[in-house]
């Protein structure tokens, strides 16, 4: 099997030669291990897909996650200046605003605009808000530098590129690798909108009006998560981040989260069997019957303690019939801090205790840092080859 058999198997719980191994690079590994400039990994659809395909074959991966949206074509045209700073290369753009691009992080944009609060935002003016857009959020949201915005309320809101590095990775990848798109939850784009600390207080202060604005950005997300499977996506990771116990209650997760990620599987649902699975970081293991009750395939991450809650052999036995699970080899204690050895061990303990039988991915729990020793990715193969040998 190559890399996208055996994940795709993996999350139709088929049998596998043997367990796949799929981890998320944070971007800023990206910017300082592909041997590409920086900003060319945030700005550039064709270096990013070029990275993406790069470092999964030099860390033995099977898929990959293409977790930035394209860029305008013109976007070196957009730079009037730039120069060093301390932070990193500072870019100067044609409409005011200016980028800090480090050499091992997301890029920063600069402006002067300021979020709006809750009473500011007509859920007739919202469709999808796109954190890692080169302009960042804004309200009415658009895509980058196009001032004015869209207003329509259908694919026809997102200008074609945006699906560029999609389209490029699988280009490159040429069925090797499974090739994962990612769309931002309705809960995650409104506090983003907001800011998580004016978002978090909305829920509580104007319930019913973020649930309107969760409608509106319910339909959007949906929108966008079919034109990537149309583009030719292998699987749809809807990131959640921010939707575990250290952020939410399970009762704000089956009022304000739930309830809008499943109008999204729905949708996708009308269109084919791609499977979709879950971003969440931290405390879930109060909320994997609801995960699995939105509709989802999978869930990714699974935060072990001290990062999270999860016991993933435990929720492995209760849902792994219905969820595929993919994740809970600690980032950091193990993957950054941790010895080869450490992480081989780790990794031999989830394959043994999770099987080969399909749905199980071995992977970090959440992205791995830039400053992971390759010695300890290229362990979690290792110990997936070992496995198979045995």
């Amino acid at each position: 099997m190559n890399g996208r058999e055996r994940v795709g198997a993996a999350m139709r719980h088929q049998r596998t030669d043997r367990v796949p191994v799929f981890c998320q690079l944070a971007i800023g590994h990206y910017m300082k291990h592909s041997g590409l400039p920086p900003s060319s990994i945030w700005f550039s659809p064709q270096a990013l897909s070029e990275a993406f395909v790069a470092l999964a074959g030099e860390y033995d991966f099977d898929g990959i996650i293409v977790n930035l949206p394209g860029r305008p074509p013109d976007w070196r045209e957009r730079i009037l200046s730039q120069e060093e700073a301390e932070g990193g290369t500072v870019l100067h753009w044609d409409n005011g605003g200016s980028s800090t691009v480090p050499p091992n992080d997301n890029v920063h944009y600069h402006s002067k605009e300021v979020l709006p609060g809750i009473e500011d935002l007509d859920p007739a003016q919202l469709f999808y808000v796109e954190p890692h857009n080169i302009t960042e959020v804004k309200y009415p949201f658009y895509y980058d530098f196009a001032e004015g915005g869209r207003r329509s309320q259908d694919e026809g809101f997102f200008p074609p590129y945006v699906l560029d590095t999609l389209k490029m990775t699988i280009e490159k990848a040429a069925g090797r690798f499974h090739v994962s798109s990612e769309v931002f939850s309705p809960f995650t784009q409104l506090m983003e909108l907001l800011g998580y600390s004016n978002g978090l207080m909305a829920l509580i202060d104007q319930a019913e009006r973020c649930e309107a604005i969760l409608e509106k950005l319910a339909r959007g997300t949906a929108v966008l998560a079919r034109l990537q499977v149309e583009a030719g996506a292998d699987s749809v990771l809807v990131s959640s981040a921010f939707a575990g116990g250290g952020f939410i209650s399970r009762d704000f997760y089956e009022r304000f989260v739930l309830r809008f990620e499943a109008q999204v599987i729905a949708e996708l649902r009308r269109q084919g069997d791609t499977p979709v699975y879950v971003h969440t970081c931290g405390r879930i293991g109060d909320r994997i019957d609801l995960i699995q009750r939105a509709g989802y395939d999978g869930v990714d991450t699974m935060d072990p303690p001290p990062l999270g809650d999860t016991d993933i052999v435990k929720v492995g036995r209760e849902y792994g019939g219905a969820l595929f699970l993919k994740g809970n080899v600690d980032p950091v204690h193990l993957i950054l801090e941790g010895s080869p050895d450490q992480v081989r061990q780790e990794a031999a303990r989830l394959i043994a205790a999770l099987g080969r039988d399909g749905g199980y991915i071995l992977s970090s729990a959440c992205s791995v840092s830039p400053e992971a020793p390759r010695a300890n990715i290229l362990a979690l193969s290792e110990a997936s080859r070992a496995a198979d040998r045995s």
